[in-house]
């Protein structure tokens, strides 16, 4: 790599200087030959370079620097002045010859020098190739020890988080968003994944748990009242009577559990339902026959085309979630009420408005409308056989065939349900 190239180049550079007590060394051998030789004792010059020699096991010398020139040329003071015969000791060392180099310790006057071939102990860069291993090798080792961690730490996050998470969603502990959903990668996607999942897994359990809740409440009172019925019958002399009430009871328990479990499928599962082709205006006109004989002196305003095909749908579910909104906006438009509905299409929807002219419903109850088991006290009044399941099963069931429902106060007074269907022509998904 280019980083670890050039702390090696580095590493070889300070390391190639005679480190500064050997550099005394020289200079105090220099300084000895210069006073010797300005004593004018030879012998004593000679046995001192001698005994160095043996001591360092090295070659030493006092030489003169006379260079004679020839052909008339003449020497530059700056060449006389920077002659060397050898080299200065503060010069770097050139690591890879394998001789040593021959340093020169020049005397006053630039004439004379003390030449030496630097000492084996003396050479720098004897630690060179254990720097190089190191720079080369384990300073990379470590390099990469440390992406590594780094990456153990950014991938491992997640996956303890995911460990966590489990752990609690199994334990029924609510657990939190860390920030590694917000990472912009795969693992990130995984965790916003199970985090979706875990959510709709909570509501789901929840969801369940108020289900039961509620229906074991709901399903209390008629069971009270059949018990009751039944007491009444054992000490009661008309029997008729009595019957006649149980048989209300039962069907109520029965429509309440029918329904019960209806929603409660539509609620935590994808069902896969029927692929139908129909046409919606002849679903709306057999559900208005049946709807009129039932109640026959409310009255009708419609506004339907000659035909409204849809595909890729489910004639069922749809059937029973308009078959309960026409049913319920009956019970609520009094005895003789009006009801208005309306059918139009736009490019790939159908827009269904159903309206009442009932007395609707306060602004902040609208909310509860869909949710199961709800029963205004004005409701439970009008209705008292209701279960509170009808409205909750047509938004499931409308969901279930990708539609969508939305409820609120007329201008001109009732309650109005705006329904929006996709045709599925041209849709080849299946639900």
């Amino acid at each position: 790599m280019l980083s670890t190239s050039l702390l090696e180049k580095w590493a070889e550079r300070q390391m190639s200087v005679i480190a500064a007590q050997h550099q005394r060394t020289l200079s105090g051998w220099g300084t000895q030959a210069e006073a010797l030789y300005s004593a004018g004792d030879s012998q004593a010059l000679a046995d001192w370079l001698e005994e160095l020699q043996q001591q360092e096991n090295t070659w030493a010398a006092v030489v003169t620097s006379d260079v004679t020139p020839i052909a008339g040329s003449t020497l530059s003071t700056q060449f006389q002045e920077g002659y060397r015969l050898g080299r200065m000791i503060e010069w770097p060392i050139h690591l890879y010859f394998p001789a040593n180099p021959i340093m020169d310790i020049t005397f006053a006057g630039g004439h004379r020098h003390f030449l030496i071939t630097l000492p084996q102990r003396m050479r720098p860069g004897s630690h060179l190739n254990k720097i190089i291993w190191l720079v080369n090798g384990l300073i990379p080792l470590l390099t990469l020890l440390a992406i590594g961690w780094l990456l153990y730490r950014h991938i491992i996050a997640p996956l303890h988080y995911l460990r966590d998470a489990t752990q609690a969603l199994a334990d029924g502990r609510p657990h939190l968003t860390p920030s590694a959903a917000r990472r912009d990668d795969e693992l990130g996607d995984l965790v916003a994944s199970f985090d979706g999942m875990a959510l709709k897994t909570r509501d789901t359990i929840a969801s369940q748990k108020q289900l039961l809740t509620d229906l074991s409440h709901e399903i209390r009172a008629p069971l009270t009242r059949l018990s009751l019925s039944i007491s009444q019958m054992k000490a009661s002399r008309s029997p008729p009577d009595q019957l006649a009430r149980l048989e209300q009871e039962s069907l109520q328990m029965s429509r309440l559990v029918n329904d019960a479990l209806t929603l409660a499928w539509l609620s935590h599962t994808s069902p896969t339902l029927d692929s139908d082709a129909f046409d919606l205006v002849d679903l709306i006109d057999a559900l208005i026959d049946d709807v009129r004989f039932e109640y026959p002196h409310h009255q009708w305003e419609l506004a339907l085309p000659e035909n409204a095909s849809i595909a890729h749908s489910s004639q069922r579910a749809l059937g029973q979630a308009l078959e309960n909104l026409l049913r319920n906006a009956c019970h609520y438009s009094g005895s003789a009420g009006t009801l208005y509905l309306s059918l139009s299409q736009q490019v790939k929807t159908y827009t269904l408005i159903l309206r009442d002219n009932g007395p609707g419903v306060p602004e902040e109850l609208l909310d509860r409308l869909f949710v199961p088991f709800y029963r205004s006290a004005d409701a439970r009044q009008v209705r008292p056989e209701g279960t509170g399941l009808g409205l909750a099963l047509a938004r499931r069931q409308i969901s279930a065939v990708r539609g969508e429902i939305i409820t609120g106060n007329h201008m001109h007074g009732g309650l109005q349900h705006t329904i929006t269907l996709p045709t599925g022509i041209g849709d080849h998904r299946h639900l």
